[in-house]
């Protein structure tokens, strides 16, 4: 029960069990947890980066090194801990890549608050000068950006390799071969208005199946379905298929409302099962008018219509997920047909060849060679569930950082940490001109810009103070700008040289959220939970179940 005095006399202002902290105790509790989720993920940063392994409480287990997984998965209880999570979730919707850095450069910059809170600055000077610094790093790397053309594939690659090079899904050649799959399911599903690009994501399927090795990953031109062929009476081959999608059923609908049919004869029930075949022999007639070879149905398909297409020489599949038939339409160009009274050759789509495989002893419908596919499928393979998995999270990224190159007229940086330099050399000089207390704010900004090639340095067993003199040194001379953290000669090279590019907007994402989420932590000067005795908010500074030295 949270107590105060007022003109000498007591009121209570929160129920029992109820906690409150105020002031420099809140700002302090809330900091020391921001920076405990991000030493959490820091060692996870770059190509030589650690793995996290967690397990739930039902034993699942989940091996990764991507920010947004590790932190979502880590289940964390304190509010300000699930805001850090928010904000490695907003990077990776946004731009599918960035998850780790973000949550590190938000750690720094709280890091970099609480020493000027220290030194008496008010949260709301820190909060102005880092307002300042966001915008004037946003205006730099737009400055220090070039730009890729969607026809320039080895700077893509490039981009990709960036993105796939703290992933541990097997070898560089597996990775360049994943990197050339997802440009190219990239360029198949872009769509060009005027000069704007914009990718669909949702168009580019992921479907994974244990088996094999990661070099079996391959890119379908078309939609792999992880459905079965209904009768085995039915071709599991179709060459130069036309394609019915339906949105209806192949059997006979139930009356919304309760019926009763009484029947007094057995002439009369044998009436009543022929005409049950004419209304289904009807529908099946119907789809061989049409010219269809294969039909996916996301409804049901009456046994005995199973038989008729049998009989047909027709391929038919039922229950197909909603999203699975809008992906069909997309590849094969065929229409969603709603009514079987409708269908017609001109609904039909086109697909070289539909065929169903066994996968890991599982049936899958391959719809391949499609025309001009404007939804593809990337079938990952690899030898366990946790390696598929993380395949799959490795591919979203590869996804995420070329899309958002593209999209954005094609920018990338410099990446190893390179464009990071810049960007705290201009802040700082920048800092000179606006003076006041802001500059220290602004200071410390450029301070926590620099923690990634830190952090680099740190988790490939490089001295990060030696490297980051050397970079600043580097970067003082004009020849210099490219150099940035080779993680693996340990040492500082020329990144423009070794090909490491990373994607404008992805910088520029992970510059605005953690500058907001900070922005955000350190307005909070009054944490109230009024939540009962054993359900209330974890006292510490650190959430339930986290650790690690603040530094």
């Amino acid at each position: 029960m949270a107590e105060n005095q007022l003109g000498g006399q007591q009121y209570v202002l929160l129920p029992e069990g109820a906690s409150r902290l105020i002031g420099r105790d809140a700002q302090r509790t809330n900091i020391a947890v921001a920076i405990a989720v991000s030493n959490a993920v820091k060692t996870t940063l770059g190509p030589k980066g650690m793995d996290k392994m967690m397990v739930s409480d039902l034993g699942d287990i989940v091996i990764t090194n991507d920010g947004a997984t590790i932190l979502d998965e880590m289940n964390v209880e304190h509010p300000v801990a699930k805001i850090m999570v928010d904000v490695a979730k907003t990077q990776d919707k946004e731009v599918g890549d960035g998850t780790t850095s973000v949550v590190v450069m938000a750690g720094n910059l709280l890091k970099g608050a609480e020493d000027l809170i220290e030194q008496g600055i008010h949260p709301t000077i820190i909060i102005k000068g880092y307002k300042m610094a966001a915008t004037k790093a946003i205006e730099l790397l737009n400055k220090y950006s070039n730009t890729v053309k969607p026809d320039d594939e080895s700077v893509l690659q490039k981009i990709a390799q960036v993105s796939l090079g703290s992933k541990n899904i097997g070898s560089d050649a597996t990775k360049a071969q994943i990197g050339k799959l997802v440009i190219k399911a990239i360029k198949q599903v872009m769509v060009k208005n005027n000069n704007a690009i914009s990718i669909d994501h949702d168009f580019i399927k992921i479907e994974k199946k244990a088996g094999g090795s990661t070099a079996g990953t391959e890119l379908i031109n078309g939609v792999l379905i992880d459905k079965e062929v209904t009768h085995p009476g039915m071709p599991k081959l179709a060459n130069n298929a036309k394609i019915a999608l339906l949105d209806a059923a192949l059997e006979i609908e139930k009356t919304e409302t309760d019926a009763k049919i009484e029947i007094t004869s057995p002439d009369q029930m044998q009436a009543f099962l022929q005409q049950e075949e004419k209304m289904l022999r009807d529908m099946v007639d119907k789809v061989k008018k049409s010219g269809a070879k294969v039909v996916f149905t996301q409804k049901g398909i009456d046994d005995l219509a199973q038989h008729y297409l049998a009989k047909e020489g027709i391929m038919a599949a039922r229950r197909i997920k909603k999203s699975d038939v809008e992906k069909l339409s997309r590849a094969t160009g065929a229409k969603i047909v709603t009514s079987l009274e409708d269908l017609t050759s001109d609904d039909l789509g086109f697909a070289g060849t539909v065929e169903e495989r066994k996968i890991g002893g599982e049936a899958m419908i391959f719809v391949e060679k499609c025309k001009d596919p404007k939804s593809v499928t990337i079938f990952v393979r690899g030898s366990s569930q946790q390696v598929i998995d993380e395949v799959e999270r490795s591919i979203q990224d590869v996804i995420g950082a070329l899309s958002a190159t593209m999209e954005n007229e094609g920018r990338y940086n410099i990446g190893g940490g390179a464009i990071e330099i810049d960007v705290a050399e201009g802040i700082r000089a920048y800092s000179g001109e606006v003076g006041g207390r802001e500059q220290l704010a602004i200071q410390k900004f450029a301070d926590a810009a620099e923690a990634i090639p830190k952090t680099l340095a740190e988790n490939s067993g490089m001295d990060a103070i030696d490297t980051l003199v050397q970079l600043r040194s580097k970067h003082k001379s004009k020849e210099g700008k490219a150099f940035g953290v080779n993680v693996y000669k340990n040492a500082i090279s020329d990144m423009e040289r070794e090909g490491v590019y990373e994607p404008t907007k992805m910088k520029e994402q992970i510059i605005n959220s953690a500058n907001e989420a900070a922005q955000m932590i350190l307005r909070i000067d009054d944490v109230i939970s009024s939540r009962s005795k054993g359900g209330g908010m974890p006292q510490g500074g650190m959430p339930g179940g986290m650790g690690g030295e603040m530094d």
